[in-house]
């Protein structure tokens, strides 16, 4: 009888693939990460954090400083520099999926795409004290339902879909737990208890 448990079992059938998290800003990547990082035994990693590391400066003062193009420039550094580890989740910033460059290096892990919908970021973002350099216009709004249109078909290339309500980030990384070994042609085990460890 293996003393593993099912999510470690699910880590061990990854072989160490990355999982890359994509979706709009205030998806809720960078909270459910961490959580599903520690169920699969792996390292999170926020590639915002990474690129602002490497900058010394903040992701809107990049934007300031050196417009969106050098901004995207440096987004690709980092996603090549973290697709030579494995056993990590990554969560993405919005954009990454604009560049075709990047699905190079997405598709060498699994690629999650965290979906709340128009209304739900929305309202999130409202809430949301964190300066987001492509919405400080005259007309937000606009500005985010151009983008969300934009980047919808990009997201739908990811492997896996997953829809959010009003779930915690738990829940979300139960979800994707649930929903990873038909990536990896699997059956769902049905002793997959929804416990977070």
């Amino acid at each position: 009888m293996s003393d593993l448990t099912p999510s470690r079992m699910l880590s061990k059938k990854l072989g160490g693939r990355n999982i890359y998290l994509v979706g709009m800003m205030g998806s809720g990547k960078s909270v459910t990460g961490p959580i599903l990082a520690k169920q699969l035994r792996y390292k999170f990693l926020d590639a915002d954090s990474a690129i602002e590391k490497l900058s010394q400066k903040s992701i809107p003062e990049i934007f300031a400083d050196d417009g969106e193009s050098n901004f995207r420039e440096i987004e690709t550094k980092v996603l090549e520099s973290i697709g030579q580890f494995y056993s990590l989740v990554v969560s993405t910033g919005g954009g990454v999926v604009k560049r075709p460059k990047n699905w190079g290096i997405l598709h060498q892990g699994i690629v999650v795409w965290i979906d709340p919908g128009r209304e739900r970021l929305l309202e999130r973002l409202n809430k949301d004290s964190v300066a987001r350099p492509l919405l400080e216009t005259s007309n937000p709004v606009s500005d985010f339902d151009a983008l969300y249109e934009e980047r919808k078909p990009l997201y739908a290339e990811s492997d896996l879909h997953i829809f959010v309500e009003n779930e915690s980030p738990e829940d979300v990384a139960w979800k994707i737990i649930k929903e990873l070994p038909l990536i990896l042609n699997e059956s769902v085990d049905p002793t997959l208890s929804h416990t977070i460890e």
